[in-house]
Parts: C-alpha cells; structure tokens; sequence
C-alpha cells in the first residue's frame, strides 16, 4: 500500500511542487523505447543538429574550437560526420570551465555538479533545470527494467548520503519521499554490515543500489554468517565495472538478477542492462556515443544546453556491439565497461573505506589538484599521487593533511608525490584507488 501511495500521490504531488515534467517525459520514454532502430537513429540526429547550433551559437569555446579546426554545424547531415569534429578532453572542461556554459543562461542560476569519476579529474559541470529533469526520466526507466517500480524502497550501498547534507528536511524527505536505507561505505565493518542486513530485513527494498565492490562485499558478509530472505525486485550496480563473479556471488546470495548500469555525473546515464541482461542499452535519448581508437568512449550530450559536452573523452574504455537485443528495444548496445577500478583503503581501525566514494569525498576536496591516485603501500601508509596545477600550494598539502586525519584516523601516514601524469594500466584501465592491503582484509571478512 505504502509503494502504491508512494507512487501514485507522493510523487506527482512532489513533482507538481518542484514543478518537474520528469514524469511526463518518463511516460513519452516508455512508450518511445521499443521504436525501431532506424527511428532512434532519426531522432539522435535530429537532437544532434540542435545541440551543435545551439553550442556554436552560445558557447564561446566551441565557436573558437570548430572554427580553428574548419567545421560548422551545418556540416552535419549524418550522424557520421560528427567525426570531423574535436574532442572535448577533461583537461579542456578544467582550463575552459567559464567559456563551455553557455550565454543564454545565468550560470548563477544553473544546477552545479561537481566529480572527479573514476579517473580523479576533478570538474565542475553545469546543468540546466530541464535537463535534469529529462535525465531523471531517463534514468527512472532503466532502473525499472531490473524489476524495481517507482515509490518502492530502496535500499543504498553508497558513501556520504546525500540526504544528510540537508538537515532535518533532508531526513524528513528520505523518510517520507525517498524512503532509502543506507550502508554508508565510507566506513564499512562487520557490525555497520549486520544493521544494514536487519534493516533491508525489516524493510524490504525494492531495491538495492550501489557500487559493484560493496554489493560483492554485503553479499559475501550475508553468506558468511548465514542471513537468508533478502529478495529485492531487483539489484543494480554502478560506479565501476561489475565482474562475474561478483555477479555470480550477489545474485545466489539474494535470488534475483543484477542489473549492471553505467553513468557519470558529467552525462548521467550513459547505458544500462535490461531484463536480458546481454550487454547494455545505450540511454539514446540522453546521449549520443562513439568508439574511439583503443576503445575509448565518447559522448556527446543531446540534452544539457547550459554547458554542452560534444564529442568528451569521458576517459572509459568500452567494447561496442552492432547486435540488437532480444528484448525489442531500439536503443543502440554496447558489449560491456572494461574501464573502472578502485580498491577499498583498510583503515588502522580495520575498517574499510570505497575507494569510489573517495572521489567524491577525498579528490576533490583538494584545492590545485588536477589528478589524483591514492596508493595504499601498508596498513599505516598512504601514498597521494597527485598531478598539481597552478593553484597547488601549502594551503593543499594541509587540505591533504586533514583528510588524510579524517578520513583514515591519526594514525595513517602519507606521502605527497606530485607527477606530471598519472598513466592508465595496459589495459586502459585508470585505477584511482589501489590497496596493497586490501584484498587479505576483504578474504578474511567475506571468507
């Protein structure tokens, strides 16, 4: 009764409030997802020309850019000649932030994201208020193909909770509205485990979300001491890349399939599994992507006109496919992510710490860095590979200090190494967290 409430009075009261369409848009994307192929490709170009003459229109770097590199908007007449057009590095979006937002905003009044990712390339990203209520559509629709329905409860392997930035309000919303339990892994042990184990219990989720290695390590810990009867409508995992064996481990564990999701704050959903669960439908109507040499992705965003992201090297590595899916939908596939690793830190405590979360609450909290790579050499040593840019100073190396203290506990050393880079693996794979220690500690808790 309370799903049923939640759905269908609680949320459309809420979006009337906020005055959000998102809604509306997820029923056009329901009925638009099953649209032949050739129909999908028809609309992204139609999106694509827009996007193209609204950014060289109103956005002063790619006017400077496309007119240095001799291309134009209406060059485009297909959804190939994009190629011609330049790449949007990381390094671009940091050295251009105020020329990439577009004059026919107020960036004053625009939403702010800000993410390192996986790579620890911290970026500020604006994003207008219709655009973000499109993504939520978007993404409201795939995660409903792992079988959780909109208004169910959720439950949250994820670090920081956004609601508690917000107060009393913010608890009052999650309660009521959100209705998320939260296994906080910023500071995972066996006992935080066991309440988050009785409360999904007591609860039942409709869901469970969270990073790939967290839904492996809750899995592991419910094995291990013999909790049964967690049977979600569905599990999706996000934030890195999801091995088979972890999926293997998660779905005996709860009885149900997990649904593996990409994305990044950047672009928000990129692409996602379905029901079939036989590589990942690209979110077409968000964006629009390429395949670059080695395998890199690009995206170009068909949505964001407050700062538009055209051809960004998003810094993953992808393995694309031509197949279509069994399921019907039209929407372009790729094969799997090969990019996306992070490590969990052990803290001296012995607690564990998401080597994923600490993009968010680590990297880019750092004034003047540019990249960075936590390295753990030994249960008490940390070493902070960083690639520093012209704000770097003393007042960051106290910034690095006091989360160091933070974050891992007093007695945590560190070091400070400033690189001119920070290279991917052979693979082409960028590791933003590495554990020398890690994966004895992980053995020992899920064993």
């Amino acid at each position: 009764m309370l799903d049923f409430l939640n759905r269908h009075i609680m949320h459309p009261l809420m979006a009337r409030k906020r005055r959000s369409r998102h809604l509306e848009y997820l029923r056009h994307l329901k009925q638009t997802q099953f649209d032949p192929p050739e129909v999908v490709r028809a609309r992204q170009l139609a999106a694509l020309k827009v996007t193209l003459r609204h950014a060289y229109e109103t956005v002063p770097y790619y006017r400077a850019a496309w007119r240095t590199a001799g291309v134009h908007p209406s060059d485009v007449q297909s959804l190939a000649d994009l190629e011609a057009f330049p790449l949007l590095t990381k390094a671009d979006i940091r050295k251009h932030e105020r020329d990439l937002i577009s004059a026919a905003f107020d960036a004053a009044k625009l939403r702010l994201k800000r993410t390192s990712g996986s790579t620890g390339v911290p970026l500020n990203i604006r994003i207008d208020e219709p655009a973000v209520q499109w993504k939520t559509a978007c993404t409201i629709r795939s995660d409903e193909w792992s079988g959780y329905r909109l208004g169910q409860r959720v439950a949250k392997v994820w670090g920081n909770p956004e609601y508690r930035h917000f107060g009393l309000k913010g608890r009052l919303m999650n309660f009521f509205f959100d209705r998320a339990v939260y296994l906080d892994t910023l500071n995972l042990n066996g006992e935080r485990i066991a309440e988050f184990a009785a409360a999904i219990r007591r609860h039942r989720p409709g869901l469970i979300f969270g990073h790939a290695h967290s839904l492996y390590l809750l899995a592991c810990s419910l094995k291990k001491t013999g909790v049964i009867g967690i049977r979600p409508n569905g599990i999706i995992s996000t934030a890195m890349l999801l091995h088979d064996w972890q999926r293997t481990v998660i779905e005996q564990v709860f009885d149900c399939p997990v649904t593996n999701r990409y994305g990044c704050e950047e672009v928000s959903l990129i692409a996602s599994e379905c029901e079939v669960h036989q590589g990942l439908h690209v979110n077409a109507d968000s964006v629009y992507t390429e395949i670059g040499p080695g395998g890199k992705l690009l995206v170009t965003d068909l949505t964001n006109r407050a700062m538009p992201l055209v051809r960004y090297e998003i810094g993953d590595v992808v393995v694309g496919s031509g197949r279509a899916c069994r399921c019907g939908r039209g929407l372009p596939m790729l094969e799997r992510i090969e990019g996306r690793e992070a490590d969990y830190v052990v803290t001296p405590a012995g607690n564990l710490i998401s080597g994923i979360s600490l993009t968010e609450n680590f990297a880019l909290l750092i004034t003047g860095a540019a990249q960075v790579q936590i390295v753990q050499e030994s249960l008490h040593h940390l070493r902070v590979r960083l690639v520093a840019d012209e704000s770097f100073g003393d007042a960051s190396r106290r910034q690095i200090a006091e989360l160091v203290h933070d974050t891992f506990g007093p007695s945590m050393r560190f070091d400070v190494e400033l690189v001119d880079a920070i290279p991917q693996e052979p693979s082409g794979k960028y590791r933003f967290c590495i554990s020398k220690v890690a994966r004895d500690h992980l053995q020992a808790l899920s064993a």
